[in-house]
């Protein structure tokens, strides 16, 4: 004679409710969107740079550059910080960390020993500008600063010279970006630009 498990045996376990078994083909749920051990953080503005949009068409300054065309927009739109006699800060529009500030020229060109000299000084003006701005408004514990020239050194837009004036704070550098290759940003660009258009040094 089979006598039935008592109350206190275990059973199989089961899973939440929320979960298909993973036993059953995803056609039994319909495929796509089927619930899965995985976490996900969705970045859907940063598809258009995966496709290439606000990418120059060419090397000419009349061909996509969008360092051209920031200047001729609003600061708001554009997310323009300052504006120079020769050069001016931008944000960049995909940040490593919040504040992430460039600083480009106004005139179109490729190579650093391509500035002039009045050019230059500006240059190097507003990049201490962008580090005293960045300092006074979040307190930064350090910086990065640099220029890649050329596509090969890792310029993602060659043609028109641009210097990055990244700010750094201890432990920015966490699992999310090494492991998970995602950077969690907690500030929106709109609210970076005027936070540091606000605290921008005059001359």
């Amino acid at each position: 004679m089979t006598v039935p498990p008592g109350p206190t045996e275990p059973s199989e376990p089961s899973l939440p409710p929320h979960e298909p078994n993973r036993d059953m083909p995803t056609e039994a749920y319909g495929g796509a969107g089927v619930p899965d051990a995985f976490g996900r953080l969705w970045t859907p503005h940063r598809l258009a740079y995966i496709q290439g949009a606000g990418k120059p068409t060419g090397p000419g300054a009349h061909e996509g550059c969008p360092f051209c065309v920031a200047p001729t927009l609003s600061d708001e739109e554009a997310l323009i910080v300052a504006r120079g006699a020769l050069v001016y800060a931008i944000l960049n529009l995909y940040p490593y960390n919040s504040g992430h500030v460039l600083i480009c020229p106004y005139r179109h060109l490729a190579d650093y020993t391509e500035l002039s000299a009045v050019e230059s000084a500006e240059f190097g003006d507003f990049t201490t500008r962008a580090i005293r701005a960045l300092r006074s408004a979040s307190g930064p514990h350090g910086f990065n600063i640099g220029m890649n020239l050329g596509s090969v050194a890792g310029a993602g837009i060659a043609a028109h010279l641009h210097q990055h004036v990244v700010p750094r704070w201890g432990g920015d550098t966490n699992f999310m970006p090494v492991v998970g290759r995602t950077k969690v940003l907690p500030q929106l660009l709109a609210d970076t630009r005027k936070l540091l258009a606000d605290a921008w040094p005059g001359g």
